[in-house]
């Protein structure tokens, strides 16, 4: 079985053509500035890489031109689109109402403009892409893979927040949670790596990238996250501020006459971790600089390894103990300091990091010592193939 996993942006399309009978990615790619006609795509397939220069003013029209890549002579992984059998969509925001991956049809489409509110950048371009989609490929069918539904198992005492109850029911302002996706795949991949039940385990999986997120995994189910209603909260991420006093937000815009949206603008993409430093938004420059003595860049790291460190604690609380740790991500899989600074805070817990095993990128690997009372991973993930199980899962 060919699945078409899509990503869409308000102005870019990610996709991956897999084949699901041996998990391969046939095809993958990347168009962006969509809407522009300085549009261009970037396409990988039979080891080669193209960029190719071609205005596409809307999904449609982007999603047209990718297609026709796939049966290209020069770089050709089918013989026709026909060979496509579903098409696996990466959607953010179901809000309450969708708790699982989903057949996407109108009732769908439905309540992610519902969901608008709550993911303004996101919600409206998955629309976008699969109206596409249903122009191209019509009678092809559709899953939705929700970043929001594998938080939805989080008990009520844990996503309510202590503001009027109105703004819950009226509102919807709760604990949502993202990277769903992620947390599930590589708890499921550890699952498969130690031959065991997800039933009999506890998971803390730490999703670490430029947006990043702790998850509680017990029985398989998502228990606690540390994103709330937006992919703001949490902990301290690259640009993004993570959990505040929320009275910050009030005394700055009355001394500095802030609107609503600039200090949104401000907690989003110039806050976090490069905003201590005072370096540019890039993680392994705020590293090399805090490791060559750069004061501010070391307290912006030892920040954050210590929001992460106390997430991991008090998961411990949230499920009664851990039995894994997972790190993932483009900081969680390549950044050695980062996952050492992490356990070495996790010694009172019986943490016990191995340096030498430590020592990988992007690799799948056991990084604790033997006498670890807590078993830590390292597993890259793979959202693109996690939506691609589900959307088989389901079509079949």
């Amino acid at each position: 079985m060919k699945i078409l996993v899509l990503n869409c942006g308000s102005s870019s399309l990610k996709y991956q053509l897999i084949n699901m009978e041996t998990e391969e990615v046939l095809a993958s790619g990347k168009y962006e500035r969509i809407g522009e006609k300085e549009a261009f795509i970037t396409h990988k397939a039979k080891g080669q890489k193209k960029q190719i220069e071609n205005p596409a003013y809307n999904h449609t029209e982007a999603i047209e031109f990718a297609l026709k890549q796939l049966t290209n002579p020069e770089y050709q992984v089918m013989d026709n689109l026909n060979e496509i059998e579903a098409i696996g969509h990466r959607l953010v925001h179901g809000g309450e109402k969708i708790s699982e991956s989903v057949i996407i049809d109108q009732t769908v489409i439905d309540v992610l403009k519902q969901c608008t509110d709550l993911a303004p950048l996101h919600n409206p371009a998955c629309i976008l892409g699969i109206e596409a989609c249903k122009n191209v490929m019509p009678n092809i069918p559709m899953v939705g893979v929700f970043d929001t539904a594998f938080h939805q198992s989080i008990p009520k005492e844990r996503y309510m927040y202590p503001i009027p109850y109105e703004y819950y029911e009226k509102y919807g302002v709760r604990k949502y949670g993202f990277h769903g996706t992620s947390h599930q795949f590589v708890s499921q991949r550890l699952a498969e790596i130690e031959n065991k039940q997800m039933e009999n385990m506890k998971i803390v999986t730490c999703h670490l990238g430029q947006g990043a997120s702790i998850c509680a995994i017990q029985n398989g189910k998502s228990v606690e996250t540390s994103m709330g209603l937006t992919p703001l909260g949490g902990i301290p991420m690259v640009t993004r501020s993570g959990d505040l006093d929320p009275s910050i937000l009030l005394y700055l815009m009355k001394k500095e006459k802030l609107t609503a949206e600039e200090m949104e603008n401000i907690l989003n993409k110039q806050s976090g971790v490069q905003a201590i430093s005072g370096l540019v938004p890039d993680f392994r420059e705020i590293e090399i600089a805090g490791n060559e003595g750069n004061e501010r860049a070391k307290i912006a790291l030892d920040s954050f390894q210590y929001a992460i460190a106390s997430y991991i604690a008090k998961y411990a609380v949230a499920m009664n103990g851990i039995d894994y740790i997972i790190f993932t991500g483009g900081i969680g899989e390549n950044q050695i300091n980062i996952r050492k600074g992490i356990c070495e805070q996790l010694k009172f817990m019986g943490v016990e990091i191995d340096s030498e095993a430590n020592k990988i990128r992007s690799e799948e690997k056991v990084i604790s010592k033997e006498n670890s009372k807590i078993k830590v991973y390292v597993i890259p993930t793979n959202e693109e193939l996690m939506i691609a199980k589900e959307t088989q899962r389901l079509v079949k």
